[in-house]
């Protein structure tokens, strides 16, 4: 079992960067699949990006491919979501997840463990 913790969220301008992290508890941390998923209002949670658990294999939504990077820290059990090239449509609420060598990266009823959530807002 593993306990997630997300900071870095805030405000920022359009064409601005930042960088959110999720911190994890447990032992097993390597063994997890771990994914960014967001969620704006009146709209589904949505995949945002995932790194499988090994850590040889990322995946991104189309909308943020290219501008979005997750990456991990095994040694420091966290997970890391890179972003770059902000658009006003990447407002959300920002969620980390994990999912017990997991497989199945972008369906979030998959993944068992979630933060709390970090509110991203991109002004224009």
């Amino acid at each position: 079992q593993v306990q997630l913790r997300e900071s870095g969220g805030g405000l920022v301008q359009a064409g601005g960067s930042l960088r959110l992290s999720c911190a994890a508890s447990g032992p097993t941390f390597s063994s997890y699949t771990l994914g960014w998923f967001r969620q704006a209002p009146g709209k589904e949670r949505e995949f945002v990006a995932a790194i499988r658990w090994g850590g040889i294999y990322t995946y991104y939504a189309d909308s943020v491919k290219g501008r979005f990077t997750i990456s991990r820290d095994n040694a420091r059990n966290t997970v890391f979501l890179q972003m770059s090239s902000l658009k006003p449509e990447d407002t959300a609420a920002y969620y980390c997840a994990a999912d017990y060598r997991g497989s199945v990266v972008r369906d979030p009823g998959e993944y068992d463990y979630w933060g709390q959530g970090t509110q991203v807002t991109v002004s224009s």
